[in-house]
């Protein structure tokens, strides 16, 4: 939540904190007629809106009279990159473990050469200088695309949500395109392959079968719970997590008896992956999956050939390109993934039986 003006009194502003405290906050023009927001302290610690009023009259006063103000109101006040990202990550769930890895990846990459520095002199060049510093230090484009995007984002809330006035110096910094759209989808030999790899592992058997039964990312899956299936006809419940919408997958005829076996002893709000209460840890899987695909099919390919190397999100794509190579409509295979514009979705165009080749074939016969 942002900040909210009192509703009795001037130039004194309210932020309402996650933990139920507020912040008070006065607001005046210096004598160089220039906005400034002080914060003056904490609800919890005894202060008031008239205490607030007390201290901005003050303020005024000795403005007017041309008196020397304290040291903190006289300075302009020197906000740095620390104290933007704080308020950033204050105000998000830092328990998810996405926000716990941006964080992580705020204190690698950001915190020591922007960190302490005056955010207000931050130049686009010196973003710019530290995105190609990026660049010779040979990380991956995704990855420096991943350090900017925090960079802007943190700044863009301070700016957007906390009304703090500085123009943020990543504007017009641009982004690396990335050539790293994933080609390889496993083919019918290699998937049973993959299943005798894991027939002994229930976990990963039942996993890999859901990921291909449904085209759902991994947490999609890690979330499947036994209420989600509808053993009646062959379907299951769906929540997209990049997305934020729910959708609704199929389970083959030949895999859901298998599947409805397993989870017979569950309970209703069991997760099917794992069979427990909680969800199956998304870094156990990952963990042991890396191993058996990189084992089986990554052999001699570099680490960063995300075209061609097999990975969990590999499934997905299985999924995907099968049903196209079986001449799955287009739009059918849009609703199947979730895509949000079937522009997503094209890509797979080029596998279907009817792309057009039988009659260019035939064309001048």
């Amino acid at each position: 939540m942002g900040f909210v003006n009192s509703k009795k009194y001037d130039g004194i502003q309210l932020y309402h904190k996650r933990n139920k405290d507020i912040s008070y906050y006065i607001r005046y023009k210096n004598e160089y007629g220039k906005s400034v927001r002080i914060k003056v302290g904490d609800k919890s610690k005894g202060i008031t809106e008239p205490f607030c009023k007390q201290k901005r009259d003050e303020l005024i006063n000795k403005l007017r009279l041309g008196e020397d103000l304290p040291i903190r109101q006289r300075k302009e006040l020197i906000i740095t990159l620390n104290d933007l990202s704080k308020l950033y990550f204050d105000d998000r769930d830092l328990e998810l473990k996405q926000n716990k890895r941006q964080k992580s990846k705020y204190v690698l990459h950001l915190e020591i050469p922007f960190g302490t520095k005056n955010i207000k002199l931050l130049t686009k060049q010196d973003i710019t200088s530290f995105r190609d510093g990026l660049v010779k230090l040979d990380k991956a484009n995704n990855t420096i695309n991943g350090i900017m995007i925090l960079l802007n984002a943190i700044i863009n809330y301070a700016i957007k949500e906390k009304g703090i006035s500085i123009i943020n110096p990543c504007f017009g910094v641009k982004k690396f395109k990335l050539d790293n759209e994933r080609e390889r989808f496993l083919n019918t030999d290699e998937i049973q392959i993959l299943l005798e790899e894991i027939k002994d592992e229930p976990v990963l058997y039942i996993f890999i079968h859901l990921a291909l039964n449904t085209g759902g990312r991994l947490e999609t899956v890690l979330n499947i719970q036994k209420k989600n299936i509808d053993f009646m006809n062959n379907t299951v419940a769906l929540i997209d997590f990049k997305n934020k919408t729910n959708y609704r997958g199929f389970i083959s005829k030949s895999f859901m008896p298998y599947l409805k076996e397993k989870v017979r002893g569950l309970g209703i709000n069991d997760y099917v992956v794992g069979g427990l209460a909680n969800k199956y840890p998304t870094t156990s899987l990952q963990r042991k999956l890396k191993k058996i695909l990189d084992i089986n099919f990554n052999k001699g390919l570099d680490l960063k050939d995300a075209k061609n190397r097999v990975v969990i999100h590999t499934f997905r794509h299985t999924f995907a390109s099968h049903l196209a190579i079986n001449g799955t409509p287009i739009f059918t295979v849009q609703k199947l993934l979730n895509h949000s514009k079937i522009e997503m979705t094209l890509r797979y165009a080029k596998l279907m039986p009817d792309s057009g080749r039988e009659f260019v074939d035939v064309l001048y016969i």
